[in-house]
């Protein structure tokens, strides 16, 4: 099943999926209890970086994006480790992440803070009704390995040893604190880029999407935190793109490759680094579609209704049946005619036409330039955004009026 056909139901969490969660939370309290000691204080910073190198390195940039190569046994030992973070399995988190990144920041995301609510996409979503299933046609690439399967099929079998392996080596300390606390940590931490990074922080490029580069949070994730960089070019193996953007995760797979266990690392390319890159198709539409959301249309279009049925000789021309052709004239023509008028009454004529004046490409480059970072796809975003404009105007004015829908921009 497709994930763009699974609906949005933030409103429609399926709480007993969430029964396991919420009691990993509440056993950490079991620390009341069973005490915290040295022993289970350096376990659960241990398994916090260890294991947040498992879903860095192993879930998000082996799995999803496939950034570099390992062996079959090296594949398994990540997917074991990652899996121990009981954050489902490494098919489920690929595919998800996958599909967050052909959709990101639009209605299809599954966990976009912008179109959702934050609590949502920091973690509700994984508890929505129909989330449990994934697009296994996206993983192709995974699912021919029957180990991958199997552990797919019991996705808790390594969280659940690891466990066991606390409790062995420190007792309840070292489960409640080794094992549960480093958990929970590690989920909010991994949860924190598909919420914050896309709402606090920086963004270096231009990628259709929301996502920021946020400092803090790629210290406590070991580089993910780069997340804007990531978005511009998700196939990288490091996400801090500069040397002082700290990418621990990088390093340690860098280092890592000087051993032979892992190889084929691939980098950005320095066009995409220096901005100096055309962007994607997919990315000029999506940035073009912010900019024209920018444009106050319903204001617009009913000033042009008023000024179009006041203009002689231009009333005739039925608003229902005007063709895009028939829009564009009528705007040049108005614009002329506004123009004739201003010698005589140039403030008043300039008032009248800024109610129904549609942005010109090159007012909508100077708007694109101030609304996004430096790219030489900024005039061919302006180019997209003017013709969404147009023909967003164009689908108003042909409707008729008791049905027209209400409210949203183009």
């Amino acid at each position: 099943m497709s994930d763009s056909s699974i609906p949005h139901d933030d409103g429609d969490i399926v709480y007993p999926a969430a029964i396991p969660f919420v009691l990993v939370h509440l056993a950490c309290f079991g620390a009341i209890w069973s005490g915290v000691t040295w022993t289970s204080a350096w376990l659960a910073i241990g398994l916090y970086w260890l294991r947040m190198f498992a879903v860095t390195g192993g879930y998000h940039r082996y799995f999803s994006h496939r950034s570099y190569k390992t062996s079959r046994i090296g594949q398994f030992a990540l997917a074991f480790l990652a899996q121990s973070t009981a954050q489902k399995s490494v098919l489920w988190w690929a595919s998800k992440h996958r599909h967050h990144h052909r959709y990101a920041d639009t209605e299809h995301d599954v966990h976009s803070p912008v179109l959702t609510s934050f609590g949502y996409s920091h973690v509700g979503w994984v508890f929505s009704k129909g989330h449990d299933r994934f697009d296994d046609t996206s993983i192709q690439d995974l699912t021919r390995f029957p180990e991958l399967r199997l552990l797919h099929r019991f996705e808790l079998a390594p969280a659940v040893l690891l466990a066991l392996a606390c409790f062995a080596i420190d007792g309840w300390a070292g489960l409640v604190v080794g094992f549960f606390w480093s958990t929970v940590a590690v989920y909010h931490a991994t949860f924190c880029i598909n919420s914050l990074a896309h709402v606090h922080g920086d963004k270096d490029y231009v990628t259709g999407d929301e996502s920021r580069n946020n400092w803090w949070l790629a210290i406590i994730t070991m580089g993910e935190g780069w997340h804007n960089n990531h978005h511009a070019y998700q196939y990288s193996v490091r996400q801090g793109f500069r040397w002082w953007q700290w990418d621990p995760t990088y390093y340690l797979i860098l280092g890592l490759s000087k051993l032979g266990l892992v190889w084929d690392l691939k980098a950005p390319p320095q066009a995409v680094v220096e901005r100096s890159q055309a962007l994607p198709p997919r990315v000029i539409e999506r940035s073009a579609e912010r900019l024209a959301a920018s444009v106050p249309l319903d204001r617009v279009v009913t000033a042009f209704r008023e000024a179009y049925a006041a203009s002689p000789g231009l009333a005739d021309l039925h608003l229902p049946t005007m063709t895009l052709a028939d829009l564009k004239a009528a705007l040049a023509d108005m614009q002329h005619r506004a123009g004739d008028r201003l010698a005589a009454m140039q403030q008043q004529a300039q008032d009248a036409v800024a109610q129904w004046h549609l942005p010109s490409r090159e007012e909508l480059s100077e708007k694109a330039a101030a609304m996004f970072v430096r790219t030489p796809s900024l005039d061919a975003i302006a180019a997209r955004a003017h013709e969404l404009l147009i023909e967003a105007m164009h689908a108003r004015l042909v409707a008729v009026p008791a049905q027209a829908a209400p409210g949203a921009s183009a």
